[in-house]
């Protein structure tokens, strides 16, 4: 099969790591993390890029993004199928399944993870929405740079917004790949934790449920494929998200 994958860039590595070993030929969009600054923006953008697809071109359209602060919720399948993993957001793209994701956080629920691509997408400078204070995933701008665009009272107030995530963290977790060793991430990770105060552990990362995405491998109870004339929406169990006919008036 021929595929089209529109994906964030955080996960790029692992995406052509997978790519590189697949039977199926792929074409690859990335999208800055930025969008996540701002979930509106972020599902407007994401339904265009959907719609733009070539029908002639591909078999079916793969969504490389979790449920992402609800930013996938209301999406569109355009004339091809849309193909993404049930799970909430990226880490569990790299450790291989939501099972393991949710095991885990229960085991270890203040933890911050860190991957090659979180620690590389700041350098990459993509554009970034207007600020979303009900983002979870928010830029962390400098103080003075606030101060600069908003004013004192108001700079200060949004630096302390955007950081107040780091108090619910004692623990940061790098997800290790064997391509990724040669980036010195570990001592990146002990310096933030240094910075933070948080407990360093390393987890091996699992590329299983990004290869069988990009395999064609779509087990209904990992992946949901949403069809022409249906929508993603939010499930509150297990299964995370679900297809669901494109309401009247939204076509």
């Amino acid at each position: 099969m021929h595929l089209k994958v529109i994906a964030c860039e955080i996960a790029a590595g692992e995406i052509f790591h997978c790519a590189a070993q697949s039977a199926n030929t792929v074409d690859i969009s990335l999208y800055t993390q930025g969008l996540h600054d701002n979930s509106d923006v972020c599902r407007s953008e994401l339904q265009q890029l959907i719609e733009n697809v070539p029908a002639d071109r591909f078999k079916a359209v793969l969504l490389g993004y979790g449920l992402c602060n609800n930013s996938v919720v209301g999406l569109r399948a355009g004339a091809l199928p849309l193909v993404l993993p049930r799970a909430h957001d990226c880490i569990t793209f790299l450790l291989g399944s939501r099972e393991r994701y949710a095991a885990e956080f229960a085991a270890h629920p203040g933890t911050y993870y860190f991957s090659s691509g979180w620690l590389e997408h700041p350098e990459r400078g993509g554009e970034r929405p207007a600020y979303n204070q009900k983002s979870g995933l928010a830029r962390r701008m400098k103080l003075q740079e606030l101060i600069e665009k908003y004013g004192e009272e108001n700079g200060r107030y949004l630096f302390e917004s955007m950081t107040e995530w780091e108090n619910h963290y004692d623990r940061a977790a790098l997800i290790r790949f064997p391509f990724s060793d040669h980036l010195n991430l570990p001592e990146r990770v002990h310096e933030i934790c240094q910075q933070r105060k948080w407990d360093y552990t390393e987890l091996h990362g699992d590329l299983t449920l990004l290869q069988d995405w990009l395999d064609g491998r779509w087990n209904p109870e990992r992946f949901l494929t949403v069809q022409p004339g249906e929508e993603i929406r939010a499930r509150y169990d297990d299964l995370i998200v679900e297809a669901a006919p494109v309401e009247a008036g939204r076509r």
